[in-house]
């Protein structure tokens, strides 16, 4: 009998077999086609400073895709922006005020981009 990895942790949420033949696949399950995230999102952006005690972010939202993606994307905002920021909930928050940059960098990716607000 082969020994198994203790990969338990991976397969959260996954039902118990009692067959000794089963193999479990992780990489069947999970696994992801880039087919599935649209190449050309529809992305709004808008200054945003409520609850944030007066201070102003953009606010990037409409993201279509996973977590991952979304933090990708996010990462490589803020770093071309250089300031800080977050990616989660489907939204993505850029330290102070670059509408204009962030939009033209969306676009230049080939997304739709919708400026919202003045």
């Amino acid at each position: 009998m082969k020994k198994k990895s203790n990969d338990w942790k991976k397969r959260d949420g996954v039902v118990y077999s009692t067959s000794d033949d089963f193999e479990f696949q992780l990489k069947e399950l999970f696994q992801t086609n880039d087919e599935d995230m649209p190449l050309k999102q529809e992305f709004k952006v808008q200054l945003d400073k409520k609850n944030r005690r007066g201070k102003h972010v953009t606010l990037i939202t409409g993201f279509k895709g996973t977590e991952k993606d979304l933090r990708e994307l996010g990462k490589e905002l803020k770093s071309k922006c250089g300031v800080g920021g977050s990616a989660k909930d489907a939204e993505i928050l850029i330290q102070g005020d670059h509408r204009d940059k962030v939009i033209k960098m969306l676009e230049d990716k080939g997304h739709q981009v919708k400026r919202v607000g003045g």
